[in-house]
């Protein structure tokens, strides 16, 4: 599988990135899901304390017991939570960062995490105070490098001009181009890379995704109505052709524009990793068809998330 270069770290990132959100709780099949994913050549597993209050660190951390150096760890802090009352509140500080981080280290059973992030963020946090944490971890080698998980255009921009971040989490997908319009190329340019989140847009861009878009026939997506998502899949089938996968589509349409580093996916199931990891053995998209899909969907841009 292809490897990109996370920002100017020395990270280098399968083009695809397993999201461990989707794992579940059980030990045996998460086990499962993620030695497939390294056989197909997943280098990237993405992570958060967050996730089921810090459990879902210690089964990623159990299930690569004896393969630490094989794989490029990402997890997230900034959520300051109680794992008896499953309550957490918003906390950017240096001090709940620098803790937050040795509680990570303990559940993942590592001395150190690749690519730490800050789980959200917004224009009122202490970004200086944030950004001096990070600094202070990575200089001690407990960190390698660090970013931001956020969809808010305000806060990447001031993270661009504050800090030595490498990479931004955010949402992108075929139907879901706000970061297009505001951040691909600013990041781009400012040699930072982007790991994309969502780009099967809740799996109405999967090749199960007609059965999504009646799922959500009440409230549709983003912008798009029960009947625009029923009139732009079989647009996008038409583009791809009748027996090509819809998986393959998506990932390649967000690992098109030179930002995104990786296209981050769930798995619960080993089909859904054989969906996804068949991009590798799949042809590339053509800029005619890009440019085809582009046509098809709707630019977007952030209105609330500012």
């Amino acid at each position: 599988m292809k490897k990109k270069q996370l920002g100017k770290s020395d990270l280098y990132v399968s083009e695809l990135t397993l999201g461990c959100m989707s794992l579940g709780t059980d030990q045996k099949q998460a086990q499962t899901i993620i030695d497939q994913a390294l056989a197909a050549g997943v280098n990237h597993l993405d992570t958060a304390d967050l996730y089921d209050f810090g459990l879902n660190e210690e089964i990623v951390g159990a299930a690569l017991k004896g393969r630490r150096e094989e794989v490029i760890i990402t997890s997230k802090v900034g959520n300051h939570f109680n794992r008896e009352t499953k309550d957490w509140f918003w906390d950017p500080s240096k001090a709940h960062i620098k803790e937050g981080l040795k509680d990570s280290l303990q559940r993942l059973k590592t001395d150190y995490i690749d690519f730490y992030m800050l789980h959200g963020g917004t224009i009122d946090d202490p970004i200086d105070e944030t950004i001096e944490a990070f600094e202070e971890l990575k200089k001690d080698g407990l960190i390698r490098a660090y970013g931001i998980s956020s969809i808010r255009p305000n806060v990447i921009r001031e993270y661009v001009k504050r800090s030595h971040i490498d990479a931004v989490m955010m949402q992108y997908s075929m139907l879901d181009r706000r970061p297009e319009e505001e951040v691909l190329n600013l990041l781009h340019e400012n040699n930072i890379s982007v790991l994309a989140r969502g780009p099967l847009a809740k799996g109405i861009l999967s090749n199960n995704g007609e059965k999504q878009i009646e799922r959500k026939s009440r409230e549709g997506y983003l912008d798009y109505t029960y009947e625009e998502l029923v009139k732009v899949y079989d647009e996008i089938k038409d583009i791809i052709g009748e027996d090509a996968s819809f998986n393959t589509a998506a990932l390649q349409y967000v690992l098109h524009h030179p930002a995104v580093a990786s296209a981050v996916f769930g798995a619960s199931s080993i089909d859904q990793l054989v969906e996804n990891t068949a991009i590798t053995q799949a042809a590339p998209l053509t800029e005619e068809k890009y440019q085809a899909l582009q046509a098809v969907t709707k630019p977007m841009q952030y209105t609330n998330h500012r």
